[in-house]
């Protein structure tokens, strides 16, 4: 996925054979989310469906359901999210959480052992025994990633970032073509890492729409930095 994949395990299966197994199952998952949806790939079936050599109908399921979740988040942000741009399919913004969101799965399945699995800074996180700590994950700094802007507890859930420090403007608002001025990086926490992706890309090409729009997504709170310095937060209460 051209991405740093990283995994923390504490408790009983920090290390050893289970752990390594359930390691090398995510790897493969991943890889394989790669095979069939990245762009770079000709033979992937994302390419395909971009060059009009396949039909969504033929497709795998899977493809069929990130092309369905795309669909959703472009309704659902008012057209500033989507899958298509300047003519051509590229999923990516809901892939990557979406696939480390299921290969997770194989973590969960590890007998009394938490983990946060990352990657590319956006990752799942999970303590299994009440009397272990949470997880502290720590956010960057909008315009100088050596620094941690702030830290949030994490006990369950996601945790997602999107921003201009290490990609430039690569995200932008899909009804004018033009990325964010004034919004810097946008983190969204929330219990689920495909829907956290997207929101905070979906966010990001906002820019400065991005609070009220994300004061309409319930159970989610959300780490806003702008270009100027500013840095707020707030939390919308599931509804």
């Amino acid at each position: 996925m051209g991405l740093p994949v990283s995994l923390a395990l504490r408790g009983r299966h920090a290390g050893g054979p289970a752990a390594d197994d359930a390691w090398r199952a995510v790897v493969e998952e991943l890889r394989e989310v790669d095979r069939v949806f990245s762009t770079y790939r000709a033979e992937s079936w994302v390419s395909r469906l971009g060059r009009g050599e396949a039909d969504t109908a033929d497709a795998p399921h899977d493809v069929r359901e990130v092309l369905d979740l795309g669909e959703r988040a472009r309704l659902e942000s008012g057209g500033a999210f989507d899958v298509v741009r300047d003519g051509v399919l590229d999923p990516s913004g809901v892939v990557k959480g979406w696939a480390v969101a299921r290969a997770a799965r194989h973590l969960r399945a590890l007998d009394d052992t938490d983990f946060c699995l990352s990657a590319g800074g956006d990752m799942v996180v999970h303590v299994a025994a009440h009397d272990r700590p949470d997880w502290r994950i720590g956010i960057e700094h909008a315009t100088d990633p050596r620094r941690v802007r702030a830290v949030v507890p994490l006990r369950s859930g996601a945790l997602a970032t999107s921003g201009l420090a290490h990609r430039g403007a690569h995200v932008v608002d899909a009804r004018t073509g033009l990325a964010p001025s004034t919004l810097a990086s946008v983190t969204v926490i929330g219990p689920d890492l495909t829907w956290a992706d997207i929101d905070a890309t979906a966010a990001l090409a906002l820019d400065a729409e991005a609070p009220a729009w994300l004061a309409t997504r319930p159970g989610r709170t959300a780490y806003l930095q702008w270009v100027d310095g500013r840095a707020e937060t707030f939390a919308v209460p599931v509804a």
